[in-house]
């Protein structure tokens, strides 16, 4: 039974994140939003996002993200700022920087703003502008300046993959001489825009090995003076992750339309119908929906995890990636190596070593056309596409 094992007294999320729209002016290869995001296209209004902000802070909701796409598009986004301040969430903005001109930092600070997220591409002119699809590298490097002048703890972003990965030296660099108080090293996880690709994307173990050492070289070399985080891609390990620590344990999200989400993905899961804000209160939905409960606890797990004496560690992994490479989200999380699973996997992997033509497989930009294309051969099987040929280790 979906839910067998959770405690009575469920505990309320901790992080709020608003993704209050999807409309994005960079076209990133690897965004997570969902690749049929034009198949969503409405957005709450301001005042259906204060009752948000309101219902999940009076829940128990602490931190509060503000994200998208790229929410400086919304032109409430001081005003729902303020709101979160004056209820008493701590506040953060993740952005792409484009369109945070100086005027919307002084506001932003006005209403209480209380740390942002800036992401770039790579260190290089020619890949940020490459992977994003446009030409923005100068302008994030002047609003990285406009933070910082404004007084606002900054962490700097970079998501990592094929490309950019032997470029991670000149990456911390580059976050050292902006001033970045925390740099962010995200190596690419294959949902969404990423999984679709994937073949472009995954780097070679040799990729990640030396990125690693340069990391540490590079933490022993400067101490506190930028905290370093570099998160291993799953594909690379013999145990899954705490996927959002927990299926329904801490993190809730917001889509642009009001769908309420236990995870950023999981959009793309079918068999579940995920409740919305604008029908539903936070409370009922956190506490009482089948969207929440479904992989709550232990008792949807089927072996090897029901039986794993590690299953209160990973909580079972990810239900994205186990649907995504088996057909199945209930299917044990196909990195961990006692998965029955496991060997597809190791075929991405394997695959991701061999050399190719660069033009093998044509990076899939994220734009409303790409979106619609993708949309219109799913099938029915949700967001996310190719799982035969996953199974297999291959793209078609």
């Amino acid at each position: 039974m979906a839910g067998e094992g959770i405690m009575s007294d469920i505990a309320p999320p901790l992080w709020l994140l608003a993704e209050l729209t999807y409309r994005c002016p960079l076209h990133c290869a690897f965004c997570y939003n969902p690749v049929n995001y034009t198949d969503h296209s409405s957005e709450l209004s301001t005042d259906e996002w204060i009752k948000v902000l309101r219902e999940a802070r009076a829940l128990g909701a602490a931190q509060l993200g503000f994200s998208g796409g790229e929410p400086l598009l919304r032109d409430d986004l001081e005003v729902l700022v303020r709101e979160g301040r004056q209820l008493g969430f701590y506040t953060n903005l993740i952005t792409s920087g484009i369109g945070l001109t100086d005027k919307r930092l002084d506001a932003l600070k006005d209403a209480g703003l209380d740390h942002i997220q800036l992401s770039f591409q790579d260190s290089t002119q020619e890949l940020n502008d490459f992977l994003s699809s446009t030409h923005t590298f100068d302008l994030k490097n002047r609003v990285a300046k406009s933070i910082k002048a404004h007084d606002f703890p900054m962490v700097l972003n970079c998501v990592l993959h094929r490309y950019n990965l032997p470029h991670v030296d000149k990456i911390i660099d580059m976050a050292l001489a902006m001033g970045a108080e925390y740099l962010e090293l995200a190596n690419t996880q294959y949902y969404g825009w990423a999984h679709a690709n994937r073949a472009q994307l995954m780097p070679t173990a040799e990729q990640l090995k030396e990125a690693e050492a340069v990391v540490e070289r590079y933490r022993n070399e400067i101490g506190d003076r930028c905290k370093i985080y570099f998160v291993v891609p799953d594909y690379f390990e013999n145990r899954p992750k705490r996927c959002m620590n927990g299926w329904g344990s801490v993190f809730l999200g917001i889509s642009p339309d009001g769908a309420a989400l236990p995870c950023h993905t999981a959009r793309s899961l079918p068999g579940l119908t995920f409740p919305n804000v604008k029908q539903r209160s936070v409370r009922e939905i956190w506490y009482d929906s089948d969207a929440f409960n479904r992989f709550r606890g232990f008792g949807w797990m089927r072996e090897p995890c029901r039986s794993c004496e590690e299953k209160t560690i990973d909580a079972g992994g990810c239900r994205c990636q186990a649907y995504l490479l088996t057909g199945d989200p209930a299917n044990a999380d196909p990195v961990c190596d006692k998965s029955p699973h496991h060997e597809a996997v190791i075929n991405v992997v394997r695959k991701a070593a061999i050399e190719r033509e660069p033009d093998e497989h044509p990076i899939m930009f994220r734009n409303d056309s790409n979106s619609r294309r993708l949309a219109a051969s799913h099938d029915g099987r949700g967001p996310d596409y190719h799982i035969v040929a996953d199974l297999a280790g291959v793209r078609k």
